[in-house]
């Protein structure tokens, strides 16, 4: 397999993005912190008592993507690509997190996650899914780089059918 293209640019990118208050620090599954977050570095280990302050700390309940919320994001994130004329190759939207795999050329990764953020939120304000103020998204998200078709095809492959069962009220 190829490691690499020849012109440096990815040809797609695997962003995901999770909902707000549903992934903290000190959590069992481990966590990333902004001084130890490099590609491939180890999570920072569980801590029960680090996990019950941070969701004392939280603001509002962490937020749940039921079968509504995940319809409005998956038509957000297609309307964005299509109005921007981005190639979606797979998404899946599952109750605390989002996986896309997306072609967006030369635009940077950040403009790609931002706007499904923006979109997915404006989407289910519109159809009063969401009613609070704030997004319901956690900060920033993973914008993996994927060099060549074989990675794009195994990303694709991960978010289509490593993500577990279909979830109830999702298309087939």
């Amino acid at each position: 397999m190829r490691q690499w293209n020849d012109n440096d640019v990815p040809v797609a990118y695997f962003i995901t993005f999770r909902a707000r208050g549903t992934w903290l620090h000190g959590d069992k599954r481990g966590s990333v912190s902004r001084h130890r977050n490099a590609y491939g570095s180890p999570y920072l280990p569980p801590e029960p008592s680090w996990h019950a302050t941070n969701r004392a700390r939280l603001k509002v309940k962490p937020v749940k993507l039921e079968a509504d919320r995940r319809r409005a994001t998956l038509d957000a994130i297609k309307e964005t690509c299509e109005k921007r004329n981005w190639l979606l190759e797979a998404s899946n939207i599952r109750t605390n997190h989002v996986h896309t795999v997306v072609r967006i050329g030369l635009k940077s990764p950040d403009i790609a996650l931002n706007a499904f953020k923006a979109n997915a939120t404006r989407t289910m304000r519109e159809r009063r899914l969401w009613l609070d103020e704030g997004s319901p998204w956690a900060d920033k998200g993973s914008k993996r780089r994927l060099w060549t078709e074989e990675h794009v095809a195994a990303a694709c492959a991960y978010v289509l059918y490593e993500q577990g069962d279909p979830l109830p009220g999702d298309e087939a």
